[in-house]
C-alpha cells in the first residue's frame, strides 16, 4: 500500500466515524421503514455491472411474483451504458449519485455491487439512511473496514448480508451440527480453494471501446482508491488491480472461506500466511497463484489453495481426530478414521430446505434476526482473507489478536 492510498484510507475511516453528523445534517440518522408481514420491501441497486446486472435480473424476476412482495425502485451507477440497461430491466428510479438514492424514504434495502473499494463506504452510508444491505462479497477491501461496518451494523441495528450465496447451502449448517455434537472428534485441519482456468486469463473481462470520461465518471469510480489517469481496463477489469481489489482472496477465497466458516463456526484468525505469483499471466498486479494458510485460536487451521491457471483443485474436506467430514451428492459424510470405526459407523446426512441468501436477506428484513452471513460473520471472514492478501504482499506473517480485534504490530 503506497503512501497515498494510506491517507484517503485514513480519511474514509475518520468520515466512517463521524458518518452521524453528515448525516445530521440532512436530518439526522435515518431509523427506517418498519414493515408489516404484507408490507412490500422496496429495493434500489447500487452497481449495475455484471454481477450487479445478474442481481437486478434476479431481483425483477423475484418481484413479478405477488408472494414475493417485493420492488426495485431504484438503480444507480456511474457508466450511463450501464445506468441505461439497468433502467430498461427495472423500470426504477435512475441515479447516479448512489447518497440521492439513500434520501428516498420509501427505500427499504439496497444491493451493492461495486467494485470492492467501495463496498464499506457504501454500505456505511445505506445503514446511516436506515436502509439494510445486500454487500456483494468480499465484505470490504480492507480488513479494518470490516470491523467498522460491523460496529456500523450493530450500533444502528440494520441488517446486512454479505453476498457469499455458500453460507445459505444447507449441508455447510448440517456440518455444523455435527461437528458441534462430535462427530470428528477435535478439529484439526480444513482444506478448500477455487480454481479456475482460460485462454485469455481470469477477469479479463470485455472493455467497451466506446466508454470515455465523457460517459464515464472516472473520480467516482476511484472514490477513495489512489489517482490514476482513465484507464478503461481498470474499469472493466478491476479485479486484477491491488487498488480495488484483493485478486483471488477477496473475489474467490472469500467465498470458500465463508463456506468453511459455517461448518466450523466464525471466529478470528490469529495468524496468516500467503504465498504464490503471477505464474502465466502477465497482464495483472495480483497473483493469478494464490495459497493461503490460516491458524486459529481453536488449534485449528484451514489451508485454501487456488490457481486462475489450472481448474483442479483440492475439494473442501474438514479433518478431525476422529472422523473426516466431506460433501457429497448434496449430503455431508463423516467417515471414521480406521481406528475408530468400532466405535462409530459412516454417517450421511442430506441437506434440508432452507431459504437460498435473497430469501434469507428479505425474511431477515421483516424478522430483524441476523442473516445467514450477517455482519459479524462477513467480518470474521474478512479479517482473515484481508490478512491473508498482506502476508502476501508484505511476505511475513500476520498476526492478530481476536480480544483486541487488531493486527499485532
Amino acid at each position: 500500500m503506497n503512501e497515498d492510498n494510506k491517507i484517503t484510507r485514513r480519511d474514509f475511516l475518520k468520515q466512517a466515524t463521524g458518518a452521524a453528523v453528515g448525516l445530521a445534517a440532512l436530518g439526522g440518522i435515518a431509523p427506517g421503514r418498519v414493515l408489516g408481514a404484507n408490507d412490500r420491501i422496496n429495493i434500489g441497486v447500487i452497481g449495475c455491472g455484471g454481477q450487479g446486472t445478474h442481481h437486478l435480473r434476479r431481483l425483477v424476476e423475484m418481484s413479478k411474483n405477488p408472494d414475493e412482495k417485493l420492488q426495485v425502485v431504484a438503480v444507480c451507477d456511474i457508466y450511463e451504458p450501464r445506468k441505461q440497461r439497468a433502467k430498461d430491466i427495472s423500470g426504477g428510479k435512475l441515479f447516479h449519485d448512489y447518497r440521492e438514492m439513500l434520501q428516498m424514504p420509501d427505500l427499504d434495502a439496497v444491493l451493492l455491487g461495486t467494485p470492492d473499494h467501495w463496498h464499506a463506504r457504501i454500505t456505511i452510508d445505506a445503514m446511516e439512511a436506515g436502509k439494510d444491505v445486500y454487500c456483494e462479497k468480499p465484505m470490504t477491501l480492507y480488513w479494518d473496514e470490516a470491523k467498522r461496518v460491523a460496529q456500523a451494523a450493530d450500533r444502528l441495528g440494520r441488517i446486512v448480508q454479505v453476498g457469499a450465496q455458500g453460507t445459505s447451502d444447507d449441508v455447510a449448517w448440517q456440518a455444523n451440527k455435527l461437528i458441534r455434537e462430535g462427530a470428528i472428534g477435535k478439529l484439526l485441519w480444513s482444506h478448500g480453494g477455487y480454481c479456475r482456468n482460460s485462454k485469455e486469463g481470469e477477469w479479463n473481462w470485455y472493455i467497451d471501446p466506446d466508454a470515455s470520461p465523457k460517459n464515464l465518471d472516472w473520480k467516482a469510480f476511484l472514490g477513495s482508491a489512489p489517482w490514476r489517469p482513465f484507464d478503461k481496463e481498470r474499469f472493466f477489469r478491476f479485479r486484477k488491480y491491488w487498488d480495488y481489489s484483493g485478486g483471488i482472496a477477496t473475489d474467490l477465497f472469500y467465498h470458500a472461506l465463508a463456506h468453511l466458516q459455517i461448518a466450523l463456526s466464525p471466529e478470528f484468525p490469529l495468524r496468516v500466511s500467503a504465498t504464490g505469483g503471477i505464474c502465466e499471466f502477465h497482464d495483472r498486479e495480483v497473483p493469478d497463484t494464490f495459497h493461503m494458510l490460516i491458524e486459529y485460536p481453536t488449534n485449528h487451521s484451514v489451508v485454501l489453495t487456488s490457481s486462475m491457471a489450472n481448474y483442479n483443485s483440492l475439494g473442501e474436506v474438514i479433518h478431525g481426530h476422529h472422523a473426516t467430514l466431506r460433501y457429497e451428492g448434496g449430503s455431508v459424510v463423516v467417515q471414521p478414521q480406521d481406528m475408530f470405526r468400532a466405535e462409530a459407523t459412516e454417517q450421511r446426512v442430506p441437506e434440508q430446505a432452507r431459504a437460498d441468501h435473497h430469501h434469507n436477506f428479505f425474511d431477515c428484513i421483516r424478522s430483524r434476526e441476523q442473516p445467514h452471513c450477517s455482519a459479524q460473520t462477513g467480518y470474521r471472514i474478512m479479517v482473515a482473507i484481508a490478512l491473508g492478501v498482506m502476508a502476501y504482499r508484505q511476505q511475513k506473517v500476520i498476526h492478530f489478536d481476536p480480544e483486541k480485534q487488531e493486527v499485532v504490530a
